[in-house]
């Protein structure tokens, strides 16, 4: 009984470590010179032999434990019984019952259930340790493993079943380790964040990380050297569009850099000067932030203005841009420009101008009504209002309160957000005023 016990609980372990091992890990112990991950990894991609000598063991070894255990235990049982003065067909009936019983329960605890949750707990260490006594049982039971498995395979065939492991590592794949490393702490959770800012560019639009249009600093290509000056010095930037007369007719752009050389030198500025306004490179706003990254890598720029599709300027958009949505909370942002400021556990204040990922984000939002329909917390309010917003108009959805504190030239500028009670919140609540 307990030796096969033992065989039991080793077929155990070799069939949950197997499916349990993880792909990466046994590349990276491979990858340090351990040969036993390579087996590990080939027999994954072709399991059917292993796990049908599997089956025969489990299943051999099980009829046997039934038949040594009635056999070896029964009459032990059958005696006690008749000792406590059961007759003889009470006696036998009870015998088989507590032999099954304990036999059923042995094979349970110490042959499934304990090798099946150690084999869980450490999967690559107990895979590549039972893989060439596996080796060697497939070996010996080859003839048997043969017929199964072209039955087995058969039968994959008859209900168009894949056959083989799929092992292709998708992007929620590494999300979900992320995750879990951030849960298990092996992974900081600003870290975590990075990586998943990283697999959204590819699906933000440019327009959630550019400054807007009414935000944008601009020369006009015939303003005389002291207006720039005064320019450069109210507003100090990295990068000025040049225009001809209006924004929507950008021609270039001119480099804080090269400006301030001609300051430094008391040279006159003029943007007239072809050396010194460079060509620009113009993107449409439909993009998303990791077309924009290969745009800037092919014209080998960091900074694009954006129009929409009736080629009116909508914004401009610099590398550090999306950098900062990629970054996200670790860099340290003065406060005055920081666009979603916690004010405590259950209020913040939000610029309107913040991408509705970073929202959800903050407030822990799965998920927002009509997405579809909006890029930013501005565009939440319009459409959740049908309307313009006014100052004080207000929203409840999700447990949230969003209120208008500040309206410029029909531009939202500040929201904010407090955290409603279950009897105060409504699915959808909207006041205007």
């Amino acid at each position: 009984m307990f030796a096969l016990i033992v065989l039991s609980a080793f077929f155990s372990v070799a069939e949950i470590s197997l499916a349990a091992s993880r792909r990466l890990r046994l590349r990276q112990l491979a990858d340090e010179g351990d040969a036993r991950a390579t087996l590990v990894m080939k027999v994954q991609e072709q399991p059917g032999h292993y796990f049908t000598v599997v089956q025969i063991g489990q299943n051999a070894v099980a009829i046997l434990g039934g038949i040594v255990g009635e056999g070896a235990m029964s009459p032990l049982f059958t005696d006690l019984w008749r000792w406590m003065d059961l007759d003889d067909a009470q006696a036998r009936t009870a015998g088989f019952l507590l032999s099954f019983l304990v036999t059923t329960s042995l094979f349970i605890l110490f042959a499934d259930l304990f090798p099946k949750r150690l084999g869980m707990t450490q999967p690559e260490a107990l895979a590549m340790r039972v893989v060439r006594p596996m080796q060697t049982c497939m070996s010996l039971f080859k003839p048997l493993v043969w017929v199964y498995s072209r039955t087995a395979d058969g039968l994959f065939k008859l209900f168009d079943l894949p056959t083989q492991r799929d092992d292709r590592i998708t992007s929620e794949d590494i999300l979900a380790m992320a995750e879990a490393g951030a849960r298990s702490g092996a992974l900081a959770a600003r870290e975590q964040q990075v990586i998943a800012n990283v697999f959204e560019l590819d699906t933000r639009t440019v327009s959630s990380a550019m400054t807007q249009r009414d935000r944008i600093a601009f020369f006009r290509r015939d303003e005389p050297d002291a207006v720039i000056r005064l320019r450069i010095a109210a507003e100090p930037f990295s990068t000025y569009p040049v225009c001809d007369g209006e924004i929507d007719r950008v021609v270039g752009y001119v480099d804080a850099k090269d400006l301030f050389q001609r300051v430094l030198n008391n040279q006159p500025i003029s943007l007239l000067d072809d050396a010194l306004v460079r060509k620009v490179l113009v993107v449409p706003d439909r993009l998303t932030l990791a077309e924009v990254l290969d745009q800037f890598r092919l014209v080998h720029e960091d900074f694009a203005v954006i129009v929409n599709e009736y080629s009116f300027v909508v914004g401009v958009v610099t590398l550090n841009d999306v950098m900062s949505t990629v970054m996200g909370e670790l860099i340290a942002y003065p406060l005055d420009e920081e666009q979603i400021v916690k004010r405590d556990e259950n209020s913040w204040l939000i610029d309107g101008a913040t991408p509705v990922q970073d929202v959800q984000r903050a407030l822990l939002i799965d998920e927002m009504p009509h997405a579809e329909e909006y890029e930013t917390l501005a565009g939440f309010m319009m459409v959740m209002l049908r309307r313009v917003p006014k100052r004080t108009d207000t929203v409840t959805w999700g447990g949230f309160r969003f209120e208008v504190l500040d309206v410029d030239s029909f531009r939202i500028d500040q929201v904010m957000v407090s955290r409603v009670t279950e009897a105060a919140a409504t699915p959808v609540a909207v006041t205007l005023r």
